[in-house]
């Protein structure tokens, strides 16, 4: 069995299998997938998983160079929210930000979108792979 916190098998390989500048999306249970991307379905009920979550367990894997949120999940002064922050140092300390209609557009590009039991409007997190060397 495995040592680490991230034990879902489909998420795992999908982790395993990405390259530098690849894009794995982790979004709330309202997130649209766009046709052809992979969906990785966790969502059970309202809230679980949340989206935090989720991210703490991908970041147990995954070397994110960058990551992208939606203007629309800031706070009114600007401030990421306390989903994203709680995971800094494992992320940029400053997401990019884009529009949510942009952010969007960018989940076309994903290797997949995980889909959480997440009920907060924008929560959505797009992670870059970054590499380890």
């Amino acid at each position: 069995m495995k040592r680490n916190p991230l034990l879902h098998i489909e998420l795992s390989q999908v982790i395993a299998s990405m390259g530098h500048g690849d894009v794995l999306v982790i979004g709330d249970a309202g997130l649209p997938v766009p046709p052809g991307v992979r969906r990785i379905d966790l969502a059970l009920s309202q809230g679980v998983p949340t989206v935090e979550q989720v991210l703490k367990a991908v970041l147990s894997e995954l070397q994110v160079e960058r990551a992208v949120v939606a203007r629309e999940c800031l706070a009114p002064n600007g401030a990421a929210p306390s989903w994203y922050t709680q995971q800094v140092p494992q992320l940029p300390a400053a997401p990019q930000v884009l529009s949510h209609n942009e952010f969007k557009t960018l989940t076309r590009q994903a290797v997949a979108v995980v889909r959480t039991g997440e009920f907060t409007p924008y929560a959505n997190v797009a992670l870059v792979s970054g590499v380890v060397f």
